[in-house]
């Protein structure tokens, strides 16, 4: 069983919903959840939050947080997922914000440099930012949808 569906049967089994907020992933972790039928049972909304100004207006991720730390960051990525659970139905949510490439990168935060954050209403919010090696922008956004999905399997 693969880590998508071991997730499915976790959320239909305690009856959960779950949101996503998503920037460099431009949405792909949504389309790859909602790729199961009966997905509408555990699968509430997306935001795609690509601009930093998407991520202020629809997820009041505060603009000095931005300024402070950048869009690609543990404290962006914990605002976005909270934005996500407060403007849902959810009980779980999952964030991902980062650098796909093949330009954007610096020597701080070069491409490949993905933050991630899970909140809910039942435990405290986690973050973590993982560094993917990888030149290709498609595989870098693909590796990161499976890294948020593995996240939110390990999510007590």
């Amino acid at each position: 069983m693969n880590v998508l569906q071991q997730l499915t049967e976790r959320l239909q089994e305690k009856s959960w919903m779950i949101a996503t907020a998503e920037s460099c992933t431009g949405g792909m972790l949504a389309a790859m959840l909602t790729e199961y039928s009966g997905s509408s049972s555990w699968y509430d909304r997306g935001f795609v939050t690509y601009s930093n100004l998407a991520k202020y207006e629809m997820l009041d991720v505060p603009m000095s947080l931005i300024e402070r730390y950048g869009a690609v960051s543990e404290a962006v990525a914990l605002a976005m997922a909270k934005g996500a659970l407060g403007y849902s139905k959810a009980q779980l949510s999952v964030s991902i914000t980062g650098i796909a490439g093949p330009t954007g990168g610096s020597a701080e935060k070069p491409v490949g440099t993905v933050c991630f954050a899970v909140d809910s209403d039942f435990s405290k919010a986690i973050a973590k930012t993982h560094y993917f090696n990888q030149d290709d922008r498609h595989a870098i956004r693909h590796a990161a949808c499976e890294f948020a999905l593995k996240m939110l399997l390990e999510y007590r």
